[in-house]
């Protein structure tokens, strides 16, 4: 079967994941001397404690969060961006998750917000662990979902990363045009057979980020590794792990939750796409997760 017409049938299976009530709101941001991007930022209760989403390889802030969002901002102040490469993300020439790191906190600058719980996904999740290394003064609480310390360590992980960067490297521009005509191809299904409304946003919010930029940011994040100094974080931490990843396969997320000093794991019988279609299960346990870490936050002495 053509991948593309596989991935347009796989995206089509959004039809089934919750509707919001509104697609969220978005206001494009000029960081000082980074770029352009695109932020959520809901208000929630005087005085909550502010949460940073950081959205998974390859979607975007609104395609990752739109379930949990309504529920967060329950609580919380709840501010979310597209990284840069994807989506109304900066765009730069490279990619590199230390820059991600730092646009996050240029958002929260931005905002005026002083210190946040850092909430990371998948790459997201990377993202978090360098915000508390290179940002450690602005960094309450992290939660860390479906991520890792590294992503290589096996061989046949070693070879999937050495192919992406061979295969990038090889083809270059060339490569660069084929991918971006295979998402088009993926794109054109966006009103062929998808009619239903959720489907068609889903589909144009995934479309924003190129294939390209996927390739690259999965490249970056093999290099990836923060084994040599994850034992030292010091702040209240929550990490959820999916019982049934196969990307971020569940062994590393737990050998993440147990490098953590003090970390408190939540599991959710789900596979790497659950935080979207599988909300019903996975919004709870998110919630419950930045609720712990707010918590042990209070308990210590809330700044």
């Amino acid at each position: 079967m053509d991948w593309t017409l596989w991935a347009g049938k796989a995206l089509g299976r959004l039809v089934t994941a919750p509707r919001p009530a509104t697609v969220p709101t978005t206001r494009l941001v000029e960081l000082p001397g980074r770029g352009t991007t695109s932020v959520i930022d809901l208000p929630g209760p005087p005085d909550a404690q502010t949460l940073v989403l950081l959205h998974a390889l390859g979607t975007t802030a609104r395609l990752s969060w739109y379930p949990s969002l309504e529920t967060l901002a329950e609580r919380y102040r709840v501010v979310a961006f597209d990284q840069r490469w994807h989506g109304s993300g900066i765009r730069s020439r490279e990619f590199r998750l230390v820059d991600c790191a730092d646009d996050a906190v240029a958002v929260a600058d931005l905002l005026g917000l002083d210190r946040f719980v850092v909430v990371g996904y998948s790459m997201g999740g990377a993202v978090a662990q360098l915000i508390w290394r290179r940002h450690r003064s602005r960094v309450a609480g992290l939660v860390l979902a479906a991520t890792a310390r590294n992503y290589r360590g096996k061989v046949g992980e070693r070879l999937w990363f050495q192919l992406t960067r061979a295969s990038m490297a090889r083809f270059g521009g060339h490569a660069h045009g084929r991918v971006e005509q295979l998402g088009t191809r993926v794109a054109a299904l966006d009103g062929n057979g998808y009619q239903d409304e959720l489907s068609r946003w889903a589909m144009r919010e995934f479309r924003s980020t190129s294939v390209w930029s996927m390739l690259a940011a999965l490249d970056e994040l093999g290099r990836f590794d923060s084994s040599a100094w994850i034992r030292r974080v010091d702040i209240p931490t929550s990490v959820i792990v999916m019982t049934r990843d196969r990307f971020v396969p569940t062994r590393r997320q737990r050998s993440l939750a147990a490098a953590i000093p003090g970390a408190i794991s939540f599991d959710v019988a789900g596979h790497h796409a659950a935080l979207v279609l599988g909300a019903d299960e996975f919004v709870p346990v998110l919630r419950a997760a930045c609720d712990s870490v707010v918590r042990r936050i209070d308990q210590a002495g809330r700044p």
